[in-house]
């Protein structure tokens, strides 16, 4: 029974995953690719687990085994209905007739929590109704929830990976949201035989106190269950420290990565399945683990410890290691380079030796061995060591508070809840601030220093005395130690640039990294710009694309007054159109806002006058945003409105790719208005 009700659960952890990379495309189309934006979206989507987790919790101590399994049927039925009309809800009715909302960010965010209260909800009192009918006794409460836990968070695992290779290149949104509905349809489904199977244990001498409401059922008399240091309360605050800690550090290092790999629209997914993976893998350990471990709320305190400090000696001993290894010499040549490993051709070499290794195919194909060691070999040996611990930590925590099955529900949405607050506020403030105040270094800094709580925590727990304050003393070492060793943001990401720090100059905030990278031993003898590791263009301006496009519709205008740029790039393409001297307003949209403030603070370090043009002519207007969302919300049309190069495998390439982007210009141009796009690929 518990089997079935595990491979259940991972099913719902692939829909919901599924549902969670479509569903951020098509808000994207509402809400916009920016980082606030972004940062609303994925708070409305966590905080709607949040409050599920919080009612599944209280629900499932008021209920029987056999009427929690019964919720949980409704409750996956509930999320396949909103799964199958999600397109219509979230793109007809969010973007087509509210998309005005956009514009008011309260007014958005307060939209997204409601749109998407109802299917996140119901996703988060799945894992306490489900918890409540299979676990049996206190005795085996640890294994079964974190082995709950565990499937669910493979399945979504898989689920992440599986959106942004298949079924978004192959069988669309609506393909993806089809097959998710099916799945959580097929969970309702298959949830019936356990419902019976339910019913007819209960009435069975052994398992009466278990079904019935209210029972307290302790620990077998052979396996006592273990003291609970702190108090419940002190528990739930550290599980919130616990997300919090997971999500910024999950953001860093999607920044880390995201760079590393020179972002391609399938980034985001490869990483986030990775994270998944190794958090799934570490409760899945635990599970089986928690039994044996004497000491359960010290150890809890270990793993936590040591996730924290991993995420700080690692990143530092793998820089170290890239840096120096002859063998990864290709890989500084890649991280100096100015063009994105391209995806396409290594997949097509991977299916080859896939089909050639089942199939014995005459066609001899080899492993592209770099792709595999930059989108998995590397992320796993970053995020893989620290992410398992936060996993395996999981059953840990439950073995420390499941005392009795009477609370058993409600501790488990209580602890989920913290824990999904905690990370909400990780996201919230790494996302629109840490990384603004402190950057990518001191971010990692303040998250390791986070992290001591846990080692301090556990220091207390030790007698009284010299063997007390021998624990505080080495904490406080490794934890300094471990802070000390990270590189601050400078020398970060110049190595990841194949840059001395005085050969490049870098602006940082939430919304992203922007380098300008010099050809020489000083930005005097020539720029590359890079935005988030891609190169995006070069400086002194030449007879490229970026120029062409900006010039075209300028000369061709019979008389243009106003014109918009999305993208602002090394700002080629913005000075190409600001040649023509009847325009008389130009406005510059630049999502990464780095990028502006570092092309202007380094124009006397550049020394060209092509750069100080951009700023000084006052015609022009830099403004920091979507570009699409502007063009929406500007109030006003455009003689001219062009984007920047951008190439179609970036991430969010397909916001300036799409039906949706040429509709907004068409209807925000003055009669006679151009708008000029560059044209990749056959369906651009």
């Amino acid at each position: 029974m518990s089997l079935l009700g595990t491979a259940l659960f991972f099913l719902s952890g692939f829909a919901a995953l599924l549902y969670q990379v479509i569903w951020q495309r098509l808000l994207v189309i509402f809400s916009g690719a920016d980082v606030y934006s972004a940062t609303i979206v994925v708070a409305a989507f966590m905080a709607g687990l949040g409050c599920g987790s919080l009612i599944g919790g209280i629900l499932a101590d008021r209920l029987r085994a056999v009427a929690a399994m019964g919720l949980f049927a409704a409750a996956e039925l509930g999320i396949a209905l909103f799964g199958f009309g999600s397109r219509w809800i979230l793109y007809d009715g969010l973007y087509e007739r509210l998309g005005h909302v956009a514009a008011h960010p309260s007014l958005m965010a307060g939209l997204l929590f409601v749109t998407l209260l109802w299917p996140t909800l119901l996703m988060g009192v799945s894992l306490p109704l489900l918890a409540r009918a299979l676990t049996r006794s206190v005795d085996t409460a640890a294994r079964t929830i974190g082995a709950l836990y565990a499937f669910n968070t493979l399945g979504a695992a898989l689920g992440a990976f599986c959106a942004i290779w298949w079924f978004m290149p192959r069988q669309g949104l609506e393909g993806g949201l089809a097959f998710a509905g099916t799945l959580n349809l097929t969970c309702a489904v298959l949830a019936l035989p356990l419902i019976g199977l339910l019913r007819w244990k209960s009435s069975r001498p052994s398992w009466a106190a278990v079904a019935t409401r209210g029972a307290s059922v302790s620990a077998s008399p052979g396996a006592p269950p273990p003291s609970m240091p702190f108090g419940y309360p002190a528990w739930v605050g550290l599980f919130a420290i616990s997300g919090f800690v997971a999500l910024s550090v999950e953001i860093v290092w999607f920044r880390l990565l995201g760079v590393t790999l020179k972002s391609t629209a399938f980034t985001f997914g490869t990483l986030l399945a990775q994270y998944l993976f190794w958090l799934g893998a570490g409760s899945a350990v635990g599970s089986l683990a928690a039994r044996r471990i004497r000491h359960p709320a010290q150890t809890f305190l270990a793993v936590q410890a040591a996730a924290g400090l991993y995420a700080g000696l690692g990143l530092t001993a793998l820089l170290a290691w890239i840096g120096r290894a002859p063998a990864l010499d290709w890989v500084r040549v890649y991280l100096a380079g100015y063009e994105p490993m391209a995806v396409a051709p290594a997949t097509a070499s991977l299916r080859a030796f896939v089909n050639d290794l089942i199939w014995h195919t005459p066609d001899a194909s080899t492993l592209p061995f770099e792709f595999l060691f930059m989108y998995f070999a590397l992320p796993a040996l970053l995020i893989g060591p620290a992410t398992l611990l936060m996993g395996f930590a999981f059953p840990l925590l439950q073995r420390v508070v499941q005392t009795d099955l009477v609370h058993l529900g409600s501790r488990v949405g209580t602890l989920l809840l913290a824990n999904i607050a905690g990370a909400t506020a990780g996201t919230i403030l790494t996302g629109w601030g840490f990384l603004t105040w402190f950057g990518t270094g001191g971010t990692i800094r303040l998250l390791v220093g986070t992290s001591a709580a846990f080692a301090l925590c556990l220091a207390s727990l030790a007698r009284p005395g010299r063997r007390r304050h021998l624990r505080y003393g080495v904490a406080v070492v490794l934890f300094v130690s471990a802070i000390a060793a990270v590189p601050d943001s400078e020398a970060l990401w110049s190595r990841l640039h194949g840059r001395t720090a005085g050969a490049m100059a870098f602006g940082e905030d939430a919304s992203g990294l922007a380098v300008l990278k010099s050809s020489g031993p000083t930005l005097r003898d020539g720029v590359e710009v890079y935005v988030n590791g891609i190169g995006q263009s070069r400086l002194p301006f030449g007879p490229g694309i970026q120029t062409l496009l900006g010039a075209l519709p300028a000369m061709i205008h019979p008389d243009p007054r106003e014109a918009a740029v999305v993208g602002l790039g090394s700002g080629n393409t913005l000075a190409a159109l600001a040649g023509r001297q009847q325009l008389q307003r130009i406005t510059s949209i630049e999502i990464v806002e780095p990028l502006t403030a570092v092309l202007r603070d380094s124009t006397r370090a550049i020394g060209y006058t092509g750069v100080d043009l951009l700023f000084s002519d006052p015609r022009i207007e830099h403004v920091t945003g979507d570009g699409r969302l502007f063009l929406r919300q500007a109030g006003r049309r455009f003689d001219i409105i062009e984007a920047d190069a951008l190439r179609p495998s970036s991430a969010y390439s397909g916001s300036l790719y799409s039906v949706e982007y040429f509709e907004i210009l068409r209807a925000h141009l003055q009669p006679q208005g151009l708008a000029v796009t560059w044209s990749p690929t056959d369906r651009v």
